[in-house]
């Protein structure tokens, strides 16, 4: 993996919209993920998520055509081994293997969700960031 891309965790509510919506700030962080742009780690328990959510929530079809698509993304990922959990570090407990993977990984929390991630932010340090963001600090280089 590259030292100098940003390294950040993608919730799965970015990966859903991205794969699933055109024209968003979701789907372009998913194409900076093909691309290379990013380091994005990913833990067992995200990518099992990321399975399910999409599973579930689209016909059997649509997730037939999407499924080799996430698994190019999990192909790139860098799969993270959780040592230490920092629970209970959100309001949300289905949202503590996020914190986890980002905590484990160095890396940067890129959600949808910022407000449920307030106190891990203000308690652990970690970077929560919105997709905006992060595609912002893309474009400025870093």
């Amino acid at each position: 993996m590259v030292a100098n891309l940003p390294k950040v965790v993608i919730d799965t509510n970015i990966v859903f919209e991205g794969l699933t919506q055109q024209g968003g700030a979701a789907g372009l962080v998913l194409d900076a993920w093909v691309s290379g742009l990013l380091a994005v780690c990913v833990s067992n328990a995200l990518a099992y998520e990321y399975v399910d959510v999409l599973a579930r929530k689209l016909s059997a079809a649509r997730w037939q055509r999407l499924e080799p698509v996430l698994g190019r993304l999990l192909a790139q990922a860098e799969f993270v081994t959780i040592y230490y959990s920092w629970r209970p570090a959100t309001p949300d407990p289905a949202d503590e293997h996020l914190v986890d993977c980002a905590m484990n990984a160095n890396a940067a929390l890129v959600t949808f969700n910022v407000r449920d991630f307030r106190a891990a932010q203000q308690a652990l340090g970690l970077r929560v960031i919105t997709p905006a963001e992060l595609l912002t600090e893309l474009a400025r280089g870093g």
